[in-house]
């Protein structure tokens, strides 16, 4: 008989109505409840310590500068509407029109939902009907009727229209560090407003109207409009959105908040809050923290801090994020969908609720995400140990339990700058202040590109991360020709990277290329390029590393980040495996010497000390097994009596809890958002994703073993298809499996396999041995000289393999599947595999991309 499997629902959970209605339309959760019980009072003792360390650690906005946010956009609502009046003036309306023209002012982001923190900036969006144009917002293409004809200078900027709402706000007395950013994806003026940093955004409606009672989430709204105005609109749209659906109850509603404070505040702390630079910004957070909270709808923040790190660290990427499925309004929008051919090579994409929905997460690349999983990873640790310690009782300091400081270690500072052996600065300078805003704004969208797509993937690196936060300084170097205001108005990135030994040829990495090309194809879209404007690289090792970037981190500075490094160098399991296996060594050498001048001695003393030794020994032999065995016995009954007395939760109890989390992510592979996969494969899948194993990168080998080890023993292997078992064989064989994403230089020195042989015994002088009727062999025979053995290995696939012709660089020359016949029996490339052999390159590699090989023969 077969029975249906339990229910992930708690009793309690058919009790709860997560839908909601917003904008004429009923939203639904895209993932059931896993556990909606409430939180029991170990789990609300716990709480009471997290409340403790929120109210003297996090800091919230004073009421006096809630009161000076909301004067400043009323003040900017005002300016707004007059703005869209004059544009309608111009535009020849008559005075009902000018009069009902409206125009409005919409926030987004942390600031709508309340969890700002005291300085942090206000995201807004400036809503206007079709009679205003994105020329009119920022006064381009202006043409001052004092200008003399002919005087054309690229140098300086050009001239806005006065009456343009960029000018109108430049000008207020009020504004400083005004930065008009128009030829990105998404136009935006960034100023500050009596000391408030904004945001704000330009959206142009298809309506001759913006009235004061406008439904910004009404889907007819992005009807007609232009990409710009899509993606400015989505901003509110998607906050509301979220903010609707976590809304269910007053206290469910603040447990969000809560969460989304603290785990915002985490990420800063790590360095992984920063959505331009490729790891997650506020409305990703905010999404995530939604989903954990419609997983456990009653929670408490501590549980539900602790189940977000559970969630995430658990997460199969690249399965999509999402709130509530995607839905089509039919007005000719893109919305994401997890089968276009376009979303196939997204790695962690996280999903808007709104429509027209679309990934937020687009810039996370594997190595961005490889970080943050490893911080999931950490932060669950951290949080599960404190839980369970503070449930027996007597582990934890019971000060820092008083006063929530048993919190801080989640909160810790990042160790990125004592973390990696070398880093490279990349300081961003330009002639003047103004200019010198706009280009390092224009700069730091790109960094992600630099570091995940050029230098990630083409040079031989394990691991390299980029530092979000900038420092307010230039480190170039002395000998830079720099003039003083380049040097004042600079700011400064740090990027970290480890180098694999394993592909790493030579003493030197060059990235004079990858720089070259970021100049070339990315930096020079920016417009006007005025002379001054440039980036500085500088590499640095751990030591070298200036003052600036430890000051604000470790309270000794460097001094004190040194003596931390050392530690964390001394505490690495590898290196004390290593001095442990050394010690090892020299001990079982000491050994061997000692049993050598026994076995002398006793040799010596064999035919007196015979039986007396026979006697002792057995002696020795009866103790030990005496001792032995009482010492089992012993450490039996310390074992039983702690599994009496241990008051934490059960393993049956963490188990299901596993297995509740694994029937959800089951959920979304069976609804068809993700491609259906079993548990093992979607497994696999994550870990090669987090390997790096599609991209060519080299991670540590002894990471990669423990993790296949651990898959293998935790879930059953997959049965392999004909082409994945060669590869399997080709990597035993001493061969290099290389993907399609890149040019990958190989090999260096390394001897084929099949050469071992030959080298081993070239060097030694081996001799073939021939047959002799006696087995001494006389003088006469054993004096004549013999050949050398020489080594021959044949591989034999199944697999058509193609032969290649190289240049004169060593690239392979792609010629197509019909125009090269390398024999009579040939029928063709076998889609997808070519297999090449070097005298010093040799590997496995994909056809259609130019593979470089340090060989000038090459055969199948």
């Amino acid at each position: 008989q077969n029975l249906a499997p339990p229910s992930p629902h708690y009793l309690d959970d058919t009790m709860i109505d997560l839908t909601t209605t917003i904008g004429g339309r009923t939203i639904t959760p895209a993932l059931p409840i896993v556990d909606g019980s409430s939180s029991t009072p170990p789990e609300l003792s716990f709480q009471a310590t997290l409340t403790k360390y929120i109210a003297q650690n996090v800091a919230l906005e004073s009421d006096e500068g809630i009161r000076a946010r909301e004067r400043v956009l009323v003040k900017m609502g005002n300016l707004h509407r007059d703005w869209v009046k004059s544009v309608a003036m111009k535009r020849g309306l008559n005075t009902d029109a000018v009069e009902g023209a409206g125009g409005e002012l919409f926030t987004s982001g942390s600031y709508r939902l309340g969890v700002h923190e005291p300085g942090a900036d206000i995201d807004t969006i400036a809503v206007a009907p079709n009679i205003c144009t994105r020329e009119d917002f920022f006064g381009s293409g202006y043409i001052s009727p004092n200008k003399i004809e002919g005087d054309d200078d690229d140098t300086t900027p050009p001239e806005r229209d006065p009456n343009s709402l960029a000018e109108r706000i430049r000008r207020h007395p009020d504004v400083t560090n005004f930065v008009p950013v128009e030829g990105a994806a998404v136009p935006i003026l960034t100023f500050d407003w009596e000391g408030i940093n904004i945001d704000l955004l330009f959206a142009r409606l298809n309506t001759p109207s913006v009235p004061s009672n406008f439904d910004v989430d009404n889907d007819l709204v992005l009807s007609g409009v232009d990409s710009a105005t899509e993606k400015s609109l989505n901003g509110p749209r998607v906050t509301n959105l979220i903010a609707a659906l976590v809304s269910g109850t007053e206290q469910r509603y603040q447990t969000f908040l809560t969460v989304v404070r603290l785990v915002r505040k985490w990420a800063k702390c790590r360095g992984l809050y920063s959505n331009k630079m490729g790891y997650w910004g506020g409305v990703n957070i905010n999404i995530a923290v939604a989903l954990v909270l419609q997983l456990y709808p009653n929670a408490c923040p501590a549980s539900l801090l602790r189940k977000f790190f559970l969630v995430f660290k658990s997460w199969r990427w690249p399965n999509p994020v999402m709130l509530t499925k995607p839905h089509d309004a039919e007005l000719g929008l893109p919305v994401w969908n997890s089968h276009q051919a376009a979303t196939m090579r997204q790695v962690a994409p996280m999903i808007t609720p709104a429509y027209p929905a679309m990934n937020s997460t687009l810039s996370v690349s594997r190595q961005t995400l490889q970080i943050m999983h490893e911080e999931f990873c950490r932060g669950h640790n951290i949080v599960d140990k404190l839980y369970k310690d503070y449930q027996k009782g007597d582990v934890l300091d019971e000060d820092k339990v008083e006063s929530g400081e048993m919190w801080k270690d989640l909160f810790e500072p990042s160790n990125f700058f004592i973390g990696y052996p070398h880093y490279l600065s990349v300081c961003i300078v330009g002639p003047t202040q103004e200019d010198a805003q706009s280009w390092a704004g224009f700069v730091e969208s790109r960094l992600r590109k630099l570091v995940s797509d050029m230098l990630g993937r083409s040079l031989p690196l394990s691991k390299i991360q980029l530092w979000p936060k900038k420092f307010d300084a230039c480190v170039a170097d002395r000998t830079a020709l720099l003039t003083h205001a380049q040097r004042a108005n600079s700011i400064t990135y740090f990027i970290g990277f480890r180098v694999d030994t394993m592909r790493m040829r030579g003493n030197q990495l060059d990235v004079e290329r990858q720089l070259t090309n970021f100049r070339n194809y990315e930096l020079s879209r920016f417009h006007p390029l005025i002379p001054g404007m440039d980036i500085l690289p500088r590499s640095f090792c751990v030591k070298e590393l200036p003052s600036i970037c430890f000051d604000d981190i470790y309270e000794g500075g460097k001094v004190a980040a040194m003596k931390l490094r050392r530690k964390l160098i001394e505490a690495d399991p590898k290196r004390q495996e290593a001095k442990n296996k050394k010690k090892l060594a020299k001990l079982k050498k000491k050994m061997e010497a000692m049993q050598r001048k026994k076995q002398d001695a006793e040799s010596a003393n064999a035919k007196s000390n015979e039986e007396e030794t026979a006697d002792v020994v057995s002696n020795e032999a009866a103790e030990e097994d005496i001792s032995d065995s009482r010492k089992r016995k012993r450490e039996e009954d310390d074992t039983a009596q702690e599994g009496e007395t241990n008051p934490v939760k059960g393993e049956d109890e963490e188990e299901e809890e596993a297995a509740l989390l694994e029937n959800l992510l089951d959920t979304i592979e069976g609804a068809g958002v993700a491609q259906h996969k079993t548990r093992e494969e979607a497994e696999i899948d994550r870990q090669k994703l987090l390997a790096g194993e599609l991209l060519g990168d080299g991670e540590d080998e002894a990471d990669q073993g423990d993790i296949a080890a651990a898959v293998k023993n935790e879930k059953p292997e997959r049965k392999l298809t004909r082409e994945e078992r060669e590869a399997e064989i080709l990597r035993r064989s001493g061969l290099v499996i290389v993907s399609d994403d890149e040019a990958t230089v190989l090999g260096g020195n390394m001897i084929l396999p099949w050469r071992h042989g030959y080298k081993q015994a070239m060097a030694a002088g081996v001799k073939k041995e021939e047959p002799t009727d006696d087995q001494g062999g006389d003088d006469k025979a054993s004096n004549k000289p013999k050949p050398f053995v020489r080594v021959r290995t044949t591989i034999k696939f199944k697999t058509k393999f193609d032969v290649v012709e190289l240049d004169a660089s060593g690239r392979v020359i792609d010629k197509g599947d019909d125009d090269f016949m390398p024999s009579l029996k040939w029928i063709g490339r076998k889609g997808g595999f070519e297999f090449k052999l070097g005298e010093r390159g040799l590997g496995f590699y994909r056809t259609g991309k130019k593979v470089v090989v340090p060989s000038n023969v090459a055969y199948s």
